[in-house]
């Protein structure tokens, strides 16, 4: 690993006891009613859809090492680094929670010491005179090659923009528009009445005070399971029934029209990507995939390989999906069949798309050409053998014919 081996114990341990690898930015912005963060923003539920669909698709992909000679190096020991980042997080936990951060807040800070994987919270950056980006976190500077800052690239060179910057007028809408509808309903719906009295109010009313408060003892006791009250009023004495301040067809016209606009700030048109989930999931996946996950991973690996090698090295990191995780069975079924006839697979790599035991004979681990299927440059002499045979027997002939079976 060269020189990034020689980490500074000293750094590592005020890292620890400073907490600064927590569980990502802790920033959060004060709204007009209600604090809006990167914790509560998931109490959204299509925030929450949004960003498990991506970063569940990310926590598919497999990372891979590639060697100087473009060959995948199998048993490279970062992959075990890259796969068990840390003692608290696994691989899934910690890709889905680099994904949500980097969807978020727009620059995510994977952090390389003690052959071990941290996501840095509270990091300031800057850069010299010569363009080389400086890092501090807590004050205390850390050696950058220990760390990377991942952007999600907006129009600055050196931060990155994510949905609570982008959308914050869509989401303070929005996080309010669904707290207002939500404690509407759980005070019973903002129930509320007005007694009206034909006289003028005073503490010192002994019998007025008696009256107003067996009153609204009454209201008080008033349930939701259907019960019914009278309340028997004298001259002087009326109740009337507040009208709720909240419209909820109004409020839930406006979340229809700005919730899917979230989506946008992510990348997607969240229309589009419902109307596909409806239709075909697959095309769902592959649509969020290429929208969103694809570029995402493709900054990734570029950021990773630069972490974790020396830039002479001529090694680099990527992460793979296999984009058939997408696709039904019976979809699978027949790509193998057309995979193996065609030679592009072998009969066992046919059984393992399809999630069966290989055979591990050798036929079944060759690659094979069904005989319907003949080069152009051999199909003459393919026909004028058959032809040679007539219909006398249907083996004569096919003596010299190629055996287009490769081995």
């Amino acid at each position: 690993m060269g020189i990034r081996s020689f980490v500074s114990n000293r750094i590592w341990k005020a890292a620890e006891k400073r907490g600064w690898f927590g569980d990502g930015p802790s920033n959060s912005i004060r709204w007009n009613t209600k604090l809006v963060n990167d914790g509560n923003i998931l109490e959204s539920s299509d925030v929450y859809e949004l960003l498990s669909d991506i970063s569940n698709q990310v926590a598919l992909a497999e990372p891979a090492i590639i060697g100087p000679d473009g060959n995948e190096v199998k048993n490279h020991k970062l992959l075990k680094v890259l796969k068990h980042p840390n003692g608290y997080l696994t691989g899934s936990e910690f890709a889905k929670l680099q994904a949500n951060v980097y969807l978020l807040q727009g620059d995510v800070y994977p952090v390389f010491v003690n052959n071990q994987l941290h996501l840095a919270s509270n990091v300031y950056t800057e850069l010299d005179d010569q363009l080389n980006e400086h890092f501090q976190i807590g004050g205390t500077k850390v050696p950058g090659i220990t760390i990377e800052h991942i952007k999600n690239i907006g129009t600055s060179y050196d931060q990155g923009v994510g949905l609570l910057e982008l959308g914050r007028n869509t989401l303070d809408g929005v996080m309010n528009a669904e707290q207002i509808l939500n404690d509407k309903y759980k005070k019973g719906g903002l129930l509320a009445f007005l007694l009206k009295l034909d006289t003028v109010l005073s503490p010192k009313n002994e019998v007025q005070k008696a009256v107003v408060k067996a009153i609204t003892d009454q209201l008080d006791g008033v349930s939701t399971n259907g019960e019914t009250k009278m309340i028997p009023l004298g001259k002087g004495y009326t109740i009337e029934t507040l009208k709720s301040p909240v419209e909820d067809d109004k409020m839930l016209d406006y979340l229809n029209v700005y919730k899917p606009d979230l989506g946008k700030f992510l990348g997607i048109n969240v229309n589009t990507y419902q109307k596909l989930m409806s239709e075909d999931i697959e095309k769902a996946m592959m649509y969020l995939h290429n929208k969103v996950v694809k570029p995402y991973l493709k900054n990734l690996a570029e950021h990773y390989t630069r972490l974790m090698f020396e830039p002479d090295s001529n090694y680099r990191i990527e992460w793979r999906i296999n984009i058939l995780d997408f696709v039904s069975y019976s979809t699978k079924t027949t790509i193998a069949y057309n995979q193996v006839r065609t030679g592009l697979m072998t009969p066992d790599d046919g059984a393992v798309l399809l999630g069966q035991q290989p055979k591990n004979t050798d036929e079944s681990g060759q690659l094979l050409i069904s005989k319907d299927l003949i080069p152009l440059d051999m199909l003459r002499d393919f026909a004028e053998q058959s032809l040679k045979g007539g219909e006398e027997d249907e083996t004569k002939g096919n003596e010299d014919v190629p055996d287009y079976t490769i081995q």
